[in-house]
């Protein structure tokens, strides 16, 4: 694949020239192409000295920036200082200085060896209009910068499509990203419209919006994302927790195809996909909350995925843009609990399989959104009764009587007493990363059941999957679903066929 320019850049924020230079160093062993140091952060600054230490240890080329407070930095001194410290900056021979554009003009000084120069704007409260934000790039452009940047901080994943656009057209080379969490994926696209840099942080310094070196490097292989490169991205509030990307990424490169696949933080459905309309975004995952509600934003639903109400994956039609709904979830889940009870019974009865091993057994579903309607559906489907619980009756009535089930109220699942033999099924976020020490079930009630299935994926072994198994259940992990929903996604991404061993492979090192 053709790879981009984009460079790489480790924001440094130590507090002391030691940690600085030793930040320096682990930033380049991580992958990082040149290192921004951030003047402001280091205590008891002493312009030339600790500048001289910086640039003649640094190794890496070096950006230096001395960030006022209203623009995010901490520096609250007197101006004509600031300005002389960044000059200097030049005379000693950084390779890149930034100015910010308001005081630019008034500061202009000849450049010395080789320092390119930045200009940025930080724009802060609401992101302006596309048009306005093309304003402020030609008033960096007009004063004659090597580099424009400008950062806005995003109050929804919308406002980034601004961004991208800038990116494309700008007749310099321009930086340009929004900030926080809803920004995350400026970051990792900045490549694909041409950016000149992106920031990834060091191990063990996080940033919030800011990826880390190490997925720059090897989840998202940025260096190989292009104006070619097609996206994929998860529709999920919150997405942090997702593990997709380590799944996803390593398997369209191990297939050759040009794709990144990317975590969306979406606050609302309608406003995204509107503002997403490109044929580069070409498929997406669904997770919480939007499995049942991204249903009415689809052209056209699969047959499983209608009967379900709710969808996992939804694909663009090349010619016409379309959105088709499907849902892997349903056999995923329903195959990894059937696979388990197989394996149970052969290893007690030897050779001999079971045909139908969830006909006629209890199938306790705690959860009734949209993981919880695929396990429903699949579960009936095998023959199984189920019994709905959720926080919300009318959703859990809705569903029981969708699959002829029982519905029962969430507040008596501790006393519930399921048949020996039963099947209990977690489709609630209860026990994820990072509030892991909650089970949905009493524990007492655990041994009542024949095996125990949880959803939730991170971390791998549940709490509720660990009291289970104590308890003589047969336990399956969310990562098995995972992985097979995963399998029909790819599928359907690519019109390939997926890799499994290989997903597998990353699973069991990854997750």
């Amino acid at each position: 694949m053709k790879k981009s320019s984009t460079l790489i850049c480790a924001p440094l924020m130590a507090q002391s020239i030691e940690q600085m230079v030793s930040q320096m160093h682990q930033a380049k062993a991580q992958g990082a192409d040149m290192v921004e140091i951030r003047l402001d952060c280091i205590d008891n600054f002493q312009p030339r000295n600790d500048l001289e230490t910086i640039l003649r240890n640094k190794p890496l080329p070096v950006l230096t920036v001395y960030r006022r407070k209203q623009e995010g930095g901490l520096y609250e001194g007197d101006e004509r200082a600031r300005v002389e410290a960044l000059h200097l900056a030049q005379e000693l021979g950084a390779d890149y200085v930034e100015y910010d554009l308001e005081l630019v003009e008034e500061n202009k000084k000849e450049r010395s060896r080789d320092s390119k120069i930045i200009v940025s704007c930080y724009v802060n409260g609401v992101t302006p209009s596309e048009e306005d934000l093309s304003h402020i790039v030609a008033s960096i452009q007009a004063t004659g910068a090597d580099i424009a940047k400008l950062v806005i901080n995003a109050a929804d994943i919308t406002e980034l499509p601004r961004i991208f656009h800038l990116l494309s057209c700008c007749q310099v080379p321009l930086i340009a990203y929004s900030s926080g969490e809803r920004g995350l994926i400026s970051q990792i696209l900045s490549p694909k419209y041409g950016g000149f840099m992106v920031y990834g942080t060091i191990e063990g310094d996080s940033v919030p919006g800011l990826p880390t070196l190490a997925s720059l490097r090897e989840a998202y292989k940025v260096h190989y994302i292009n104006e070619e490169t097609k996206v994929f991205g998860l529709i999920s509030k919150p997405v942090g927790h997702s593990k997709g990307p380590i799944l996803h990424n390593p398997v369209l490169r191990h297939a050759n195809f040009n794709g990144v696949y990317v975590p969306m933080l979406v606050d609302d459905l309608q406003k995204f996909f509107g503002a997403y309309p490109s044929h580069d975004f070409v498929g997406f995952s669904v997770g919480i909350p939007y499995k049942e509600a991204v249903i009415g934003f689809c052209n056209e639903v699969h047959p499983l995925a209608q009967s379900i109400a709710a969808a996992n994956t939804i694909i663009r039609r090349p010619g016409n843009g379309e959105l088709v709904g499907y849902n892997t979830d349903c056999e995923a889940a329903i195959t990894a609990i059937e696979d388990a009870l197989i394996k149970e019974h052969i290893s007690i009865n030897g050779k001999t399989a079971m045909n139908a091993p969830l006909y006629g057994k209890m199938f306790v579903l705690v959860g009734a959104g949209g993981a919880g309607r695929a396990l429903a559906f699949g579960a009936r489907s095998r023959g199984a009764r189920v019994v709905v619980f959720d926080i919300d009756f009318d959703r859990a009535k809705s569903l029981a009587c969708a699959v002829n089930g029982e519905v029962r109220r969430f507040k008596d699942l501790d006393q519930f007493q399921p048949e020996k033999g039963a099947v209990l099924a977690n489709a609630t976020p209860i026990g994820m990363h990072p509030n892991t020490d909650r089970i949905p079930v009493s524990e007492a009630s655990l041994g009542d059941y024949q095996l125990v299935f949880d959803s939730v994926y991170n971390p791998r072994k549940t709490r509720l999957l660990k009291e289970a198994e104590v308890s003589g259940a047969i336990v399956v992990s969310g990562v098995e679903m995972f992985l097979r929903q995963a399998v029909g996604q790819f599928n359907l991404f690519t019109g390939g066929q997926a890799p499994v061993e290989f997903m597998r492979e990353i699973i069991w090192e990854k997750f």
